[in-house]
């Protein structure tokens, strides 16, 4: 049976997105429960997979030093789960979505360079099954609640 999540399992999860190094001890002031509770529940969220893994936000120099490109994919459906197999495979591939919609597939990709952000799109382009790529280049990230 699937455990419903209370509000302090909400509040705590935000300032977990927000920091995972928080100290429980500070997630606990904030949350105005103890040490203890708070490492409960983290590790119940973490025992329930509601908290898959930590991972790292890079620092603004470094994010805003990457290209960034969203690039939508028309794919022949019997290829898609080839070419997302293939597409893990590169470390600029950000995120992938299957959609709904006028594209089959949606990829963030971020590079260190122009020419390599070019040599990823025409790779993608010439993967079997992708019949078309269109691609965005980011210019300014507004907001990123990720």
């Amino acid at each position: 049976m699937k455990r419903r999540h209370d509000r302090t399992d909400r509040e705590l999860l935000a300032l977990l997105k927000a920091n995972a190094r928080e100290p429980t001890a500070s997630l606990a002031r904030k949350l105005d429960l103890s040490r203890s509770a708070i490492q409960e529940r983290i590790s119940r969220l973490e025992r329930e997979g509601v908290i898959a893994g930590y991972t790292i936000r890079l620092g603004e120099e470094i994010a805003g030093s990457r290209l960034q490109a969203i690039v939508r994919f028309t794919m022949d459906p019997k290829y898609t789960p080839e070419v997302v197999k293939e597409l893990r495979r590169y470390p600029e591939a950000e995120a992938c979505y299957s959609v709904s919609g006028a594209f089959d597939l949606v990829v963030v990709v971020g590079a260190e360079t122009a020419v390599r952000l070019h040599q990823v799109l025409q790779e993608f382009g010439d993967m079997r099954g992708v019949e078309r790529t269109t691609s965005s280049i980011v210019l300014v990230t507004e907001f990123d609640h990720r």
